[in-house]
């Protein structure tokens, strides 16, 4: 075989050889609308195709400064659900989750026996990274809206969270009493809370959901995870973040004690020793 170059703007074709001849390319040319097809094809191999659905999500505020005069809030989360052009409307609508997670912290959950009158410490289990706040939103019961295997692949819902392998150290246990113990006991403290019908369809493309954060929330980050589901299957996922920051003397005195502790626990010391003094000096009886 030998190789003919092609002329400019010409397409390569094979043409069979005439009997005991090599075979050759032969330069044929092509029109413009032959080459604007060919770019067009090229161009679609090489974009990979995007997804049907996704999220537009805004939170009612980003930052919120915490004051001794601060007794809870509530964030609320708005979303929009795109739709590509050419997809199609959805016969069985559309299912969205809402978790959202306060900092992360180490814990360790103990069990406790009584033995007489005291009570004594029978085992323990640490937690490497426990969110100190959980909240779980849904449009419907997450039961209906995903099986147990994907709930625990995306790690829908409270059980879900608790039961993941990396929250702790040891391998996890089918009915962990540890874990459901962590879990009652944030519930109690309402730390932990989950609303089936938290998730609330203003259209059927626009939502809200709304969770409260009580006083007893710690301050810190917080993250914000959306997913959008239809039948049971995940179509897309947005976060989000907003801070729960100290601000005023609170946080004037927190700094202190945390980037000056010497200072702070001398201080401290001698403002008691003061107001001793001058409760012995005012209250004394001559």
């Amino acid at each position: 075989m030998r190789a003919v170059p092609a002329q400019a703007g010409a397409l390569m074709r094979a043409v069979p050889a005439q009997a005991g001849a090599p075979m050759r390319a032969v330069a044929a040319h092509a029109g413009a609308p032959t080459r604007a097809l060919l770019a067009f094809l090229l161009f679609c191999t090489a974009v990979e195709p995007g997804q049907a659905e996704s999220l537009v999500v805004s939170l009612s505020f980003s930052r919120l400064a915490v004051t001794s005069t601060y007794a809870g809030t509530s964030v609320a989360v708005f979303g929009a659900i795109e739709r590509d052009g050419q997809a199609g409307a959805r016969s069985g609508g559309y299912d969205v989750a809402v978790t959202i997670r306060g900092p992360r912290q180490a814990l360790t959950v103990r069990e406790k026996e009584a033995l007489g009158p005291v009570w004594v410490n029978r085992g323990q289990q640490k937690f490497a990274e426990v969110p100190s706040f959980l909240a779980v939103l849904s449009s419907r019961p997450l039961a209906q809206i995903a099986d147990e295997a994907t709930r625990r692949r995306l790690r829908l819902g409270l059980g879900a969270i608790v039961a993941a392998p990396d929250l702790t150290l040891a391998a996890p246990a089918p009915n962990d009493p540890f874990r459901e113990a962590l879990l009652r006991l944030r519930r109690r403290e309402r730390l932990f809370t989950e609303a089936e019908a938290g998730v609330r369809f203003l259209s059927p493309t626009v939502f809200r959901a709304t969770a409260p954060l009580p006083a007893t929330a710690p301050v810190g980050p917080y993250d914000v995870e959306v997913v959008l589901l239809a039948g049971g299957v995940p179509l897309a996922r947005h976060e989000a973040r907003f801070d729960l920051v100290k601000s005023g003397i609170e946080q004037g005195i927190a700094t202190l004690a945390r980037d000056w502790s010497l200072a702070y626990g001398l201080a401290a010391g001698a403002l008691a020793l003061i107001s001793g003094w001058l409760a012995s000096v005012i209250f004394r009886r001559d």
